[in-house]
C-alpha cells in the first residue's frame, strides 16, 4: 500500500487508518521521491494526492500505466474539479475521492480497487 500527499498531516492520517485495518503502508511526500525509492513493482495500490508540487498526481497516474497498467490508483483531493475527475477516471483511477476523507470510505474504496485487480 502505497501513500502520496504533500501534506504530513494528511500522510500521517492515511498512515493511521491503513495501519489501523492492517495494512502495511508506505509513505511518501512526492511522486518523485515515490517513483526514485524502487518500489513501484511492489505495489499493490497507491494512493495519492492530484495537487503536488512537481510531479503532479494525474502525471503520475500516467507513468504508473506505462509499467503497471493494472495498478490500482485512488486518487484524494480538496479540490472539487470535474474535469481532473474525468480525466482521472478516464485514464484508469479506481477511486476519485474528496478531502476531508472518512476513514471507512477508504478502506471500502482500497477493497473495491483491490478487488478489480492490480
Amino acid at each position: 500500500m502505497i501513500v502520496i500527499d504533500d501534506d504530513i498531516a494528511v500522510r500521517e492520517s492515511l498512515e493511521a487508518v491503513l495501519k489501523s485495518a492492517r495494512h502495511n503502508p508506505r509513505v511518501f511526500s512526492s511522486a518523485e521521491e515515490f517513483l526514485e525509492s524502487g518500489t513501484l513493482e511492489k505495489a499493490d495500490c497507491v494512493i495519492t494526492d492530484v495537487c503536488m508540487d512537481g510531479m503532479n498526481g494525474l502525471d503520475l497516474q500516467r507513468r504508473i500505466r506505462m509499467d503497471r497498467p493494472a495498478l490500482p490508483v485512488i486518487f484524494i483531493t480538496a479540490h472539487h474539479d470535474d474535469r481532473t475527475r474525468r480525466l482521472a477516471l478516464e485514464n484508469g483511477a479506481a477511486e476519485f475521492l474528496y478531502k476531508p476523507l472518512d476513514g471507512a470510505d477508504l478502506l471500502d474504496a482500497i477493497d473495491r480497487a483491490c478487488q478489480k485487480g492490480g
